[in-house]
């Protein structure tokens, strides 16, 4: 790495690398800072020809409570100027797109829960693991604001567009083994036990010939993404436009006294 991080950790084991997110005063929410940090960080490791697996997980019990409420809504105030709201807007969707170009095998590790912006952090990459007693949800649209980063796209393409606008607009909770049968996730670890899991996958793959799975994910991206850009660019436009709203502002107001 360039230059040390503060909201996330990098080991490297071999041809293995392991990301934590480290704000566990915060659950592993995504500030602004820990969202630039993990941009840098997948571009960094993307060069990396040595590295063939990428871990993602949080520190502690929990994967991340999502976008900090506190921090990453600054696109919210609107004594900004437009063009530095849209570029803090464009922060999350920036980020999830830089961790799924990564060309290494990507595996998320969840403990806890991964809620909001740290789902949508997860489905960036290639291979969810969730704990047994974990669960995922995206609580946006209670917030007053709308579901983006790209993520739309993303469940689509697992999940079909009934099943993904029941997770966006009913704001439910999922437990793990309803995000393991609808395939939201891809394998189910006993509680504390989702990164153990997580590095015999990593292993698994790297028994592989290492070109030859970078081609493979390659060709998969390219069918499955194709469009999702399309669907997802104006995403911190959305944003913007939604928080100008009362309800978008009392809702926000609401979550923030919890």
């Amino acid at each position: 790495m360039s230059t040390p991080f503060q909201f996330i950790d990098v080991r490297i084991d071999g041809t293995l690398a392991e990301v934590t997110l480290k704000r566990p005063q915060r659950r592993n929410a995504l500030s602004q800072a820990l969202m630039r940090e993990m941009i840098r960080c997948a571009r960094e490791l993307s060069d990396r020809l040595d590295l063939h697996v990428v871990i993602l997980h949080g520190e502690g019990s929990y994967f991340s409570a999502g976008a900090d409420l506190h921090d990453a809504q600054a696109w919210a105030q609107t004594e900004k100027p437009l063009i530095e709201r849209r570029e803090i807007a464009s922060l999350g969707f920036r980020m999830c797109q830089a961790w799924e170009s990564m060309p290494q095998i990507v595996i998320a590790a969840i403990e806890g829960y991964a809620v909001g912006g740290g789902l949508a952090l997860s489905l960036a990459c290639d291979w969810r693991v969730l704990a047994r007693n974990a669960f995922v949800s995206l609580p946006e649209i209670a917030l007053g604001i709308p579901l983006t980063w790209g993520t739309i796209p993303r469940l689509n393409a697992l999940l079909g567009p009934a099943k993904t606008k029941r997770l966006t607009i009913l704001c439910e909770r999922i437990n793990a083994q309803e995000a393991y049968e609808i395939g939201l996730v891809d394998w189910l670890s006993e509680q504390a036990e989702a990164l153990t899991l997580a590095r015999e996958i990593a292993q698994q793959v790297l028994t592989k010939p290492a070109s030859v799975v970078r081609m493979s994910k390659e060709s998969v991206q390219a069918v499955a993404n194709i469009t999702h850009h399309a669907a997802g660019y104006m995403a911190h436009d959305q944003i913007a436009l939604a928080a100008a709203s009362e309800e978008s502002v009392r809702a926000r107001a609401d979550a923030l006294r919890k």
